[in-house]
């Protein structure tokens, strides 16, 4: 399975928070899966670093990238194409970021890792 894991998918996963459901953090792991973390989700991390909402033990242009090694996770540009999708995508969900991924998991054919019932709303392949 080709997966694309929402940002706070990644941040718990490489945190280890209890929040991240045994099923999905075994998903992750599993070495038959390819699994990628967007560059919008960098930088949905790095801006919410910057507003003082989301600590992390170093900056986030050396961490964010050094955990997605660490883990064995792909990292993702953001294409035209991708963005193209937008004008095919109803306004279900306001999160820009959300949006944009989404975008690419219909692009790229990816199945999204996350928990937000939101996303669950589109027409895309999600392992919640």
């Amino acid at each position: 399975m080709k997966l694309l894991l929402d940002t706070h998918i990644f941040l718990w996963f490489i945190s280890g928070d209890q929040k991240l459901p045994i099923h999905l953090q075994n998903s992750i792991r599993d070495l038959n899966n390819d699994v990628y973390l967007s560059c919008v989700s960098v930088w949905e991390a790095t801006v919410k670093y910057q507003l003082g909402k989301l600590p992390l033990p170093e900056s986030p242009e050396i961490y964010l990238p050094k955990q997605r090694q660490q883990h064995l996770i792909s990292s993702l540009n953001l294409d035209e194409e991708s963005v193209a999708q937008l004008l095919n995508l109803p306004l279900l969900h306001r999160d820009p970021f959300d949006r944009m991924l989404i975008c690419q998991a219909l692009q790229h054919k990816l199945t999204i890792v996350t928990v937000d019932s939101a996303i669950r709303s589109y027409s895309v392949s999600v392992l919640y």
